[in-house]
């Protein structure tokens, strides 16, 4: 399937960052787009809400639908698919982007914080696809994307962090295993990471502003999501996949495009071996 005109794709966490990203890309080649997020007013110290990013999405040439979720609600996903379905006929795909992310130690780390982090990473990438996927049978081509890593048992990348680790992992391991499970059903699973830090709100918060210099922008995960969901059934599924990679895989030579600040170093992501 060469373009994504009248695929209806649910975007979690799309009021911002990588996920508004992925919104837009999937916009310009005519996608009917669910802005799944809580912010449905503007924030303070973060730009964007869902009403936001729909005029965006519209203006890029896409159908937007916005809708306020708070994933860990089932309710609230149920609604968010329910009005999927009436106003588009359908779900094809399915993009678990919405995240929490806090890099504490155990000692560091609430009981509230570690629940927050488990409910909205990987309860929810398994709750949305569980609501969505009697709708995704459906579809001619559906795929469900992880904003996740590869799942890696080396002790730097769980030890002072592994809340928030146990999290991230646990969304792959939902990819791989539902990739198992709906593999003779037509339905791709992948989860997605990138290569480098990319410019978002959770890289302010960690690095600061200066972290932006190092990072890549969004539009490269946007890319390579656009190009993952242009596979067809089962053509790529149970992969935990770096962006980089994959999109090298698709004929993608340039990648200078995507720096913030063209010939800067480039920082690893977490979960990714450093490299010179």
């Amino acid at each position: 399937m060469t373009t994504l005109k009248d695929r209806t794709i649910i975007i979690t966490g799309s009021s911002r960052g990588i996920g508004r990203a992925i919104a837009l890309r999937c916009a310009s080649e005519g996608a009917n787009i669910v802005i799944a997020a809580k912010s449905a007013e503007p924030h303070p110290k973060l730009p964007g809400t869902i009403f936001s990013v729909a005029e965006e999405v519209e203006a890029a040439g896409g159908h937007a639908l916005p809708v306020q979720v708070d994933v860990r609600s089932e309710e609230k996903v149920q609604s968010m698919v329910d009005q999927t379905v009436e106003k588009f006929g359908g779900v094809d795909a399915l993009i678990n982007n919405a995240g929490a992310i806090s890099l504490t130690d155990l000692a560091s780390t609430s009981m509230k914080k570690y629940d927050l982090m488990q409910n909205i990473n990987v309860r929810a990438s398994y709750l949305c696809a569980k609501v969505a996927m009697p709708h995704l049978k459906k579809s001619e081509n559906a795929h469900i994307i992880n904003m996740s890593p590869p799942v890696s048992l080396k002790p730097k990348w769980i030890g002072g962090h592994s809340a928030y680790t146990i999290s991230k992992f646990g969304m792959s391991l939902v990819a791989i295993g539902l990739a198992e499970e709906y593999k003779e059903e037509g339905v791709s699973v992948n989860a997605l990471w990138p290569k480098t830090a990319i410019a978002t709100a959770a890289i302010d918060m960690l690095l600061g502003d200066a972290g932006r210099k190092h990072s890549r922008t969004p539009e490269i995960m946007a890319d390579a999501v656009a190009e993952l969901l242009k596979k067809g059934p089962g053509e790529v599924t149970g992969q935990t996949l770096i962006e980089e990679e994959f999109l090298q895989s698709c004929g993608y030579s340039d990648f200078d495009k995507y720096q913030c600040v063209p010939g800067e170093k480039l920082f690893p992501d977490f979960y990714v071996e450093p490299w010179e």
